[in-house]
């Protein structure tokens, strides 16, 4: 005797009918969010952030990638809805470069209710770095090794709260410093009398001390970063890793429970 298991298609039929429900109900949502803020504005400006909303509210919810049931999911999507439609902007050409290539490999491991869409390839500036526009992480890499993981969660995912928190200001700022940086590493190079390369002085300058770069790097228990030019930029990390920071509520959690609740 032998049975069908249909065990299997049931669950994928109500996964994708849940992820078209929710694709709906957030794309919806985006759009009129995106919309009201901007009319603030201009009422064209209302209709490019609804667009962008809308469409960021619609492949998150299809691909099920905000956690509703905590707090920071939910500022996740209204930020992403607002106030940092441009950064979610560039994140949406990147999604399109990654949905066009064979070799992008979305992840949903480090996707689903994370408040990001990772993807294994994609967009790419630089061989071995991965590439943060919005809420969407390209060149991820192979990120089952506990590294690139690591890269990630405690470095990239950094990047995609910064662009929730400054906005429409992240890219033009993170942009300027850039420019800056590099003129600032000719002049470095020039008063050091050209004892290193040059495209390493201009690196260093122009892309790691990037306090943005300081910031994520810092939160990823590597500062300083091994491509930084010994000698160059800020001795302290700018702020607690993120490893660090996770070990204490552990700790404060297990304590918590260890407590006898009858003295």
């Amino acid at each position: 005797m032998s049975a069908r298991d249909y065990g299997g298609p049931m669950r994928a039929t109500a996964g994708t009918q849940r992820s078209s429900v929710e694709a709906v109900v957030v794309g919806v949502l985006g759009a009129t969010l995106g919309g009201a803020f901007g009319w603030w504005l201009h009422p064209w400006v209302a209709v490019a952030m609804a667009v962008v909303a809308g469409l960021n509210g619609a492949v998150s919810g299809w691909r099920r990638v905000y956690a509703w049931r905590t707090r920071w999911g939910v500022v996740a999507f209204v930020a992403d809805s607002t106030w940092a439609t441009l950064p979610v902007a560039a994140g949406l050409l990147a999604q399109a470069c990654a949905l066009g290539t064979r070799s992008a490999g979305f992840d949903e491991s480090l996707s689903r209710r994370q408040n990001r869409h990772v993807y294994r390839g994609g967009v790419c500036l630089q061989r071995g770095f991965a590439l943060t526009l919005g809420n969407v992480i390209s060149s991820a890499g192979d990120v089952s090794r506990a590294r690139r993981r690591k890269l990630i969660t405690d470095h990239e995912a950094v990047h995609v709260w910064q662009a929730r928190a400054f906005g429409p200001l992240y890219l033009v700022l993170y942009l300027v410093w850039s420019l800056g940086g590099a003129v600032l590493g000719w002049v470095v190079w020039l008063l050091r009398r050209r004892r290193e390369p040059l495209g390493k002085v201009v690196e260093s300058c122009a892309y790691y001390l990037n306090p943005f770069e300081w910031w994520a790097y810092s939160r990823d228990d590597l500062w300083p970063p091994p491509g930084l030019l010994p000698g160059l930029g800020w001795r302290r990390a700018a702020a607690r890793p993120l490893s660090a920071v996770r070990a204490t509520r552990a700790t404060r959690a297990t304590r918590a429970r260890s407590v006898d609740p009858l003295g």
